[in-house]
C-alpha cells in the first residue's frame, strides 16, 4: 500500500490512533496532553490567544484615541461591529468548516487575521477600524469552529473533558499576559521611537502591540499547519465544480434539524449561550456592584476577579481529576443551576467577604459547565456534523455575551429609577431596610436567566434520557 499523509487520511469517523498521532513519543507530554498533536495545536492557541487579548487592548486604545472628544461611544461602534458577521455568517460559517480542510482553515484564519492586523497602524478613521472588526470577527468565526471540530480527533475520548479544560486555560487564561504585554511595550515603543528608520511603521504603544500581535497569528498559523488534522469530509463526498448554495443551505438545515432532535446538544448550546448572557452582566456592572452595593471600590472588583479565576481554575482541576467518576450531563446540569443560584445569592450580599465565597463558587461552576459542555457535544456529535454543531454554538455564546456587555449597564439604569420610583430604593423588613438598586436587580436577573437555562437543559436531558431506550 502506498504511503499517504496524514492530510490524505478520512475522518469520518476518525478513531484515536496513538500510532498516527503521536509522532513524538514523550511521556510527560502524553500523560499531560493525551499526544502530542493535541500538545501542539494548544499551544497554537495559546499563541493566538493572547494575541487575540493584546490586540483586543490595542484596538480598544487606539479607538479611544481616534474617537477623540466621544472615546467611550468610538469603543462601543468598534467592539458593537464584532456582533455583525454572527448574525449574517457565523452558523453558514460551520458548513463550510465540515466541508473544507480543517487545518488549512486554521491556518488561512489566523494568516488573514494578521494580514488585517498589520493595516490597522495606518487607519486614522473610526470607520476603518469597524471595517478591520468585522474582517477579523469573520475569520474567528471560521478558525474557532474548525478547532473544536478537531480535538475529539486528536485525542482519546476519555480524555476530552481535560482537553477541554486546557483550551479553557488557553482561550481565557492568557488575559492577563496579553494585558501585561500591552503595558511593557509602553517602553518599547519609546525605544524604537527613537529611530528614524522605522518612522513609517508609526511606532507608538498601540501599533507596536498590533506588530506583536501579527507575529502571533503568524506563528500560530505555523503550528497549525504541521498538525495531522484532515479533511472534515471524504474527497468523494465534497461538493463538485462551483459552489452549490442549495446544497450550502441544505447542510446549514441538516445541523440545525440535529440540534432541533437532539436533547442533548440542545441541553448545551442552550444552557451555555443563555447562561453566558446571565453571566456576562457581571463584567460591565462588577465595578458599580463593588463600589456602590459592597463599598470596596476598584480594589474590591479586582478582588472579585480574582476570586472567579480561582474558582475556574479549581473547578477546571477537579474536572480533570474526576471527570472518569461523573455523569457528564448530570454534573453538567447541576452546575448550570448552581451557577445561577451563586449569582443570586452573591448579589444579595452587602459586603465583599461572603460576595467573595459565592463569586468563587460561581467560577467552578462556570468552569465546569464549559468543559462538561464542549466535551459532551465532543462525543456526541459525529465529524461530519460537529464544524456546524461548534459554530452554532461558538456564534451562540458570542452574540449572547456581547449583549449582555451592551444591555446590562442599560437595564442596571431602568431598574435602578423603576426601583426608586416604586420603593425608595429599598425594602424594610424586621426593622431593617435592605438597598435594592439597579445593578442589584440586573444581577438578580442575570442570576435567574441562568435557573431558566438550568432548569431547560434538565429537561431537555431528561427527555432525550426517556426516548434512549426505545
Amino acid at each position: 500500500m502506498a504511503d499517504r499523509s496524514p492530510d490524505d487520511v478520512p475522518t469520518r469517523p476518525v478513531p484515536f490512533d496513538p500510532d498516527g498521532l503521536v509522532d513524538i513519543p514523550d511521556a510527560s507530554t502524553i500523560r499531560l496532553f493525551n499526544s502530542p498533536s493535541f500538545f501542539r495545536l494548544w499551544l497554537g492557541q495559546v499563541v493566538s490567544s493572547i494575541g487575540d487579548w493584546l490586540g483586543f487592548v490595542a484596538i480598544t486604545a487606539l479607538a479611544a484615541r481616534i474617537g477623540g472628544s466621544s472615546p467611550e461611544a468610538a469603543i462601543s461602534l468598534v467592539l458593537s461591529a464584532r456582533l455583525v458577521p454572527g448574525f449574517f455568517f457565523g452558523p453558514i460559517a460551520g458548513v463550510f468548516v465540515d466541508r473544507w480542510d480543517r487545518k488549512r482553515t486554521m491556518v488561512i484564519c489566523d494568516v488573514g487575521r494578521g494580514l488585517v492586523l498589520a493595516t490597522l497602524p495606518f487607519v486614522d478613521t473610526i470607520p476603518g477600524l469597524v471595517l478591520a472588526s468585522l474582517l477579523m470577527e469573520t475569520f474567528t468565526l471560521m478558525w474557532g469552529p474548525a478547532r473544536d471540530a478537531s480535538v475529539p480527533n486528536l485525542v482519546q475520548p476519555e480524555f476530552l473533558p481535560q482537553a477541554n479544560s486546557l483550551s479553557l486555560v488557553a482561550a481565557y487564561g492568557t488575559f492577563p499576559i496579553g494585558s501585561a504585554v500591552f503595558a511593557l511595550l509602553a517602553k518599547v515603543a519609546e525605544w524604537l521611537g527613537g529611530y528614524d528608520a522605522l518612522e513609517g511603521l508609526r511606532i507608538n504603544q498601540e501599533s507596536v502591540a498590533i506588530y506583536v500581535d501579527v507575529a502571533t497569528f503568524f506563528l500560530s498559523a505555523l503550528m497549525v499547519s504541521t498538525l495531522p488534522i484532515s479533511r472534515a469530509i471524504r474527497a468523494k463526498d465534497a461538493p463538485k465544480g462551483r459552489a452549490d448554495l442549495k446544497q450550502t443551505f441544505r447542510e446549514l438545515a441538516e445541523g440545525w434539524k440535529f440540534i432541533s432532535t437532539n436533547g442533548i446538544v440542545r441541553a448545551v448550546i442552550f444552557g451555555i449561550a443563555t447562561g453566558l448572557f446571565g453571566g456576562g452582566m457581571l463584567v460591565p456592572l462588577g465595578p458599580i456592584f463593588a463600589k456602590d452595593v459592597l463599598g470596596a471600590g476598584p480594589s474590591g472588583f479586582g478582588l472579585l476577579l480574582t476570586a472567579l479565576g480561582v474558582g475556574m481554575a479549581v473547578g477546571i482541576v477537579g474536572l480533570s481529576v474526576g471527570q472518569r467518576h461523573l455523569n457528564h450531563q448530570i454534573a453538567y446540569v447541576g452546575s448550570l443551576i448552581m451557577g445561577g443560584a451563586m449569582i443570586l445569592l452573591g448579589a444579595s450580599m452587602s459586603t465583599l467577604a461572603p460576595a467573595l465565597g459565592f463569586v468563587a463558587v460561581l467560577g467552578v461552576c462556570a468552569g465546569g459547565v464549559y468543559v462538561l459542555g464542549y466535551s459532551i457535544l465532543g462525543a456526541a456529535v459525529e465529524d461530519d456534523l460537529r464544524g456546524r454543531i461548534f459554530a452554532t454554538l461558538y456564534t451562540s455564546t458570542r452574540l449572547t455575551i456581547l449583549m449582555a456587555f451592551a444591555l446590562a449597564p442599560v437595564l442596571s439604569r431602568l431598574l435602578d429609577a423603576l426601583s426608586h420610583q416604586l420603593f425608595d430604593g429599598e425594602i424594610a423588613f424586621g426593622g431593617s431596610a435592605f438597598a435594592i438598586p439597579g445593578v442589584r436587580l440586573t444581577l438578580w436577573l442575570g442570576g435567574l436567566v441562568i435557573l431558566f437555562a438550568g432548569f431547560v437543559a434538565f429537561r431537555n436531558v431528561k427527555a432525550d434520557a426517556v426516548e434512549e431506550p426505545s
